[in-house]
């Protein structure tokens, strides 16, 4: 870290103290040099992928689509909106831990798709009778049945 003071590059780190909930680092630093303290913030760049859309077109991969998507499946369901925002962090999460620079939709879908399973079958139905287009009552009746415990054979 160059000092601001007379720029030089050698300076230490005298204390490190974690800061807003854990997601930044604040050090306070003294330049070798010329002694001048300072402090600085340090937080993880983590890169969101952009999104591939089915017509091949990519985009920036927008949050607040995402939670739209989820919430209009949601209307009216007992979910609350911290299960919610803490399922929308997962599908984050796992976007970010691809590593790559861009995802098609059809991952972010299907991302969104387990998440609504653990949160509430019918939303999952919403979602998965638009996502998937779902043309007739089989394909809903084959949804929900997928969604039933199987029985055993005895």
């Amino acid at each position: 870290m160059h000092c601001p003071f007379c720029k030089t590059e050698d300076t230490k780190v005298i204390d490190s103290r974690l800061v807003t909930e854990g997601d930044q680092i604040r050090r306070r630093r003294e330049c070798i040099s010329c002694g001048e303290r300072f402090t600085t913030f340090e937080t993880a760049e983590l890169v969101i992928p952009r999104v591939i859309k089915s017509d091949g077109t990519r985009q920036p991969f927008d949050l607040e689509k995402l939670r739209e998507g989820m919430l209009h499946a949601l209307q009216k369901r007992p979910v609350s909106l911290d299960r919610i925002d803490a399922a929308l962090h997962h599908i984050m999460h796992k976007l970010r831990a691809t590593g790559e620079r861009e995802v098609k939709t059809r991952h972010v879908g299907e991302l969104v798709m387990t998440e609504l399973k653990q949160l509430d079958s019918v939303a999952y139905v919403r979602f998965a009778s638009v996502y998937r287009d779902f043309q007739d009552v089989d394909a809903f009746r084959a949804e929900i049945d997928s969604l039933r415990p199987r029985e055993s054979d005895e």
